[in-house]
């Protein structure tokens, strides 16, 4: 969640803050800094909340303005970052938006760097009924309020907008909208802590990001950053934490609420219920533009929840999306024509800034032009188009295909035969976790590694022992995929308890040119984890009857991806990913983050592909 903050600072974003994370697609030369301080007129100010609180505020009004012009607002907890000569280099991404003319307002929110007040992590909406109460949406009500009245040349209109945190800080604006906010785009926005973003995914904890964000929030007000004793935190997770249970008893000393709070609230109970945000959003306020990038690393399940979750109440057709081929921000920096090796033929990035996001906003604040697109705009990877869809997910021509894993490696849209083997094996072990991303893995923030694992070639783990691949042939025509991804898996363990990991992967042919190194390249697609305890739900964790077959479904989210002619489509299972996803000890305890390190065990995996258990996954095909 974190884009902003962390790349302005040159060392870190909330990810939610999802919090969170760099925004750059790709590694570039930057580009000359323009001098700001000759575009703009800056004015620093604490502006007084209605519990008088002051909230520390810069507010950049162009010189050259011919006429009133409407308010950008961003709220950020990474700080205001400034250049040589004064002016925050937030401004970098807003060079489309500069163009066409705008005050931009930037401020830390309450307790953060120059504010006043007490930080709350993703502070709760307050009870409406409560006269006194702040949180989030009353700070930015106040905020817009003040400036309306005391910003001169101003149009009346403000929009607001953000990147994990930020997008989030975004959502809340508009729960109890001041009458001048007129526009709104929340981008990588979390949803659910617990569910799908940052902290969390079905229940399984995101180790390595919950640790190193809860204490980079927690201990000071700036961005503080852990200190570990090896450059490999993948070694350090092991062999210095261990059990989480000894995150507070060797370093964390009970100081870090956030982790106190994962350590008291195993599973989902009211702490993340409140904290989750589709059950406040019951109305579309102002106008909506939720932005998404497939291989986020830290908040894809956000703005889409948000997004379907808006769709219920959009009668006044408010409700927009946009998915590109980005990483977590990757759209508000470099061009977007790649991540990492993957090559996306044109500049997403930037056609995003000048095509949609700020004809978005002169439409809705300026009275200009036209809406951009209908209702979803997607970036179709494989195929490498932007499509349009009148809904999200599309209905028209999709039909939904079953591809089934197969013995002996195989994945077919033909379902089992008898005469096959019914299942394959492998021992997970604690001890000797599957790496999510190339070794050595550095600190989440600060080195590379972070913003592009999710595009790295997967042969680095293909072939492991603790690891099942299943592939088609190579396919004798495309297959384009638009929607809603589900696994259908049949499985068994030696054990009380369980992570299963499930990844869609592109296969790419062996002879690629113009660059050869990409033959046989395995791009993971989707993917997510689901803990076993959880599979009849997140509040109640059961234990499994160890070696018996249980039926699960993990859905790997939303995609817009044509496998193409001459590809393989693999999927792959796995039992563990560290330190993304924390070690299932795979003997059922009531709280892993209690778990002592004898706690952990090795147990006998089986994946199942018979008549009687047809693991699959269903793929909602485009037909033409």
């Amino acid at each position: 969640m974190r884009l902003q903050g962390k790349v302005l600072r040159l060392g870190i974003l909330f990810g939610a803050v999802s919090l969170l994370v760099p925004v750059c697609a790709a590694a570039q030369t930057p580009a000359a800094e323009p001098d700001y301080s000759r575009i703009f007129t800056k004015q620093d100010v604490m502006i007084r909340m209605r519990d008088g609180v002051r909230l520390h505020t810069q507010i950049y009004a162009p010189r050259d303005a011919a006429q009133p012009l409407p308010i950008l607002l961003e709220r950020t907890p990474y700080g205001i970052p400034e250049d040589a000569k004064g002016s925050t280099s937030k401004l970098r991404i807003y060079d489309e938006l500069i163009r066409d003319g705008y005050v931009f307002v930037f401020q830390d929110i309450r307790g953060r760097f120059l504010s006043e007040g007490k930080f709350v992590m993703l502070r709760r909406p307050r009870d409406p009924r409560d006269a006194q109460a702040i949180d989030e949406g009353t700070d930015t009500y106040d905020t817009i309020d003040w400036l309306i009245q005391n910003v001169p040349h101003n149009n009346g209109r403000v929009g607001i907008l953000g990147i994990s945190y930020g997008g989030w800080l975004t959502v809340m604006a508009t729960l109890d909208p001041h009458p001048a906010l007129k526009a709104a785009s929340e981008q990588a926005s979390p949803a659910d802590m617990y569910l799908g973003d940052d902290f969390h995914h079905n229940g399984a904890f995101r180790l390595s990001y919950g640790f190193e964000y809860a204490s980079e929030m927690e201990t000071d007000k700036t961005n503080y950053a852990f200190k570990f004793s090896t450059f490999d935190t993948f070694e350090w997770y092991l062999q210095n934490l261990g059990a989480l249970s000894n995150a507070n008893s060797l370093y964390f000393h009970g100081e870090i609420p956030t982790w106190n709070a994962f350590v008291e609230h195993p599973n989902y109970d009211a702490y993340w219920a409140t904290q989750a945000v589709p059950p406040y959003l019951k109305r579309v306020t102002v106008p909506d533009l939720n932005v998404a990038g497939w291989w986020d690393q830290e908040d894809f399940y956000g703005p889409v929840k948000i997004y379907e979750t808006l769709e219920q109440h959009d009668s006044q057709h408010l409700n927009y999306l946009v998915v590109g081929p980005w990483n977590h921000g990757g759209w508000a920096r470099s061009d977007g024509r790649s991540l990492g090796k993957i090559d996306f033929a044109s500049d997403t990035s930037a056609y995003f800034r000048a095509r949609v996001q700020a004809p978005w906003f002169a439409y809705w604040l300026k009275d200009q032009g036209q809406l951009p697109f209908r209702e979803a705009l997607t970036f179709q990877t494989g195929s490498n188009q932007w499509k349009t869809y009148g809904q999200w997910p599309p209905r028209e021509r999709i039909t939904p295909r079953k591809l089934y894993l197969r013995a002996a490696g195989g994945l077919s849209f033909d379902p089992p035969r008898p005469e096959d083997a019914a299942f394959e094996s492998y021992l997970s072990d604690p001890a000797h976790p599957v790496p999510y991303r190339h070794r050595p893995i550095g600190r989440t923030y600060g080195v590379p590694g972070w913003t592009a694992w999710l595009v790295e070639d997967q042969r680095f783990v293909h072939l492991r022992p603790d690891i099942l691949s299943f592939a088609t042939a190579p396919l004798a025509e495309n297959v384009c995929v638009a929607g809603d991804l589900v696994v259908h898996l049949f499985a068994s363990t030696s054990g009380t308890d369980s992570d299963w990991i499930v990844k869609l992967i592109d296969v790419y042919p062996e002879e690629q040119r113009p660059d050869p190194t990409m033959g046989g390249y395995q791009l993971m697609i989707a993917d997510e984890v689901l803990r076993a305890r959880f599979r009849h739900g997140f509040e109640t964790p059961e234990p499994l009857v160890a070696d018996q077959v249980t039926p699960y479904t993990i859905d790997l989210h939303t995609n817009n991806h044509c496998f193409l002619e001459g590809h393989r489509v693999m999927v792959q299972v796995q039992s563990t990913w560290f330190p993304v996803i924390d070690r299932n000890p795979q003997k059922f305890v009531p709280n892993i983050f209690k778990a002592t390190d004898a706690d952990y065990q090795t147990a006998t995996q089986r994946v199942y592909h018979s008549p009687s258990y047809p693991s699959y996954i269903e793929l909602p095909v485009e037909t033409h």
